[in-house]
């Protein structure tokens, strides 16, 4: 039974407004687990809390509307998998931002267009060109620029970065793969609530209750934050084409910046900047190629 999904709408500039508030709360997730992180919680305890409020919320907008099919998944193998991708990135990214700046973590998460492309060749057979590649190839360079590792502003931790970043990456595949299979409903369902399942043993394991306001309000604000992130990329991806909507992530890496300079008084440094304008533009050739093949094959169902 396929589950019903809300119709598309021609309202591009709404679209385009609802992704820059999603890429504003995507950076305040961010903000409350390196807040938290630093304050003491354990990185498990964090991950559980921004899905545990993800799930209360998604549970609370789709099953009075949709009832129990909502949680009826097509593909539940696909969707664990997805599911199981999406948590241990976050897990592998809160940790790493107990150690690194917001602007650094960013920036490299910024490759995943890039990483997406390579994953599609044995994954999802898709055809990538010369030009797709040597945009890879710069894309890598430019992470290798934020990262340093020949330098004195190389961190280990970097390691969990890159291994959130390969791990969204394998989310972002399979939720093309789910495209036109599974309702928005139950990829939220499902992402939000087998994670708070799979981590809460671990979590109330290490459990440590936040002893000021501000861990306070940012231990309830996170998965309020990842919610209302999730549920304005659904309405912008019914408002306005993918393809338009893409590059708008790219103002993460300012609004990271504005948050390292206010909650963290870290400033972003020119190897951060570089090479983020390294990633930036290699991503942003990529989404032009394939803005450009799929221009000649016909329109693509956007991803739920």
């Amino acid at each position: 039974m396929s589950h019903p999904v809300a119709p598309r709408e021609e309202r591009t500039a709404l679209g385009l407004a609802a992704m820059a508030g999603a890429v504003f709360f995507f950076t305040m997730i961010d903000t409350s687990a390196k807040w938290l992180v630093l304050a003491g919680l354990p990185a498990l305890q964090v991950v559980f809390a921004r899905y545990f409020m993800h799930f209360a919320m998604s549970a609370v907008i789709f099953l009075p509307r949709e009832g129990l099919d909502a949680i009826r998944s097509n593909a539940p193998r696909k969707q664990i998998l997805r599911s199981v991708f999406l948590f241990g990135s976050t897990a592998l990214n809160f940790t790493a931002l107990r150690y690194l700046p917001i602007t650094v973590t960013t920036t490299i998460m910024f490759a995943g267009p890039i990483v997406v492309t390579l994953l599609s060749i044995p994954i999802l057979g898709e055809k990538v060109g010369i030009h797709r590649i040597v945009a890879v190839c710069v894309g890598f360079f430019g992470v290798l620029f934020v990262m340093q590792p020949w330098g004195e502003g190389f961190h280990p931790a970097m390691f969990l970065n890159l291994g959130a970043l390969c791990l969204a990456s394998l989310y972002f595949v399979m939720t093309r793969l789910l495209a036109g299979i599974e309702s928005n409903a139950t990829s939220q369902l499902w992402a939000s609530g087998l994670a708070t399942v799979c981590l809460a043993p671990f979590a109330f394991s290490v459990w440590v209750w936040p002893d000021t306001a501000g861990s306070w309000a940012f231990f309830f604000l996170i998965g309020i934050f990842g919610g209302t992130g999730h549920i304005l990329v659904t309405s912008a991806h019914r408002w306005a084409e993918a393809s338009i909507l893409a590059p708008v992530i790219y103002i993460q890496i300012i609004l990271a910046a504005v948050s390292g300079i206010v909650f963290f008084d870290t400033w972003p440094t020119i190897w951060t900047l570089g090479g983020g304008l390294i990633i930036i533009a290699a991503g942003t050739y990529i989404w032009h190629r394939e803005r450009q093949n799929r221009r000649h094959a016909g329109p693509k169902i956007a991803p739920p």
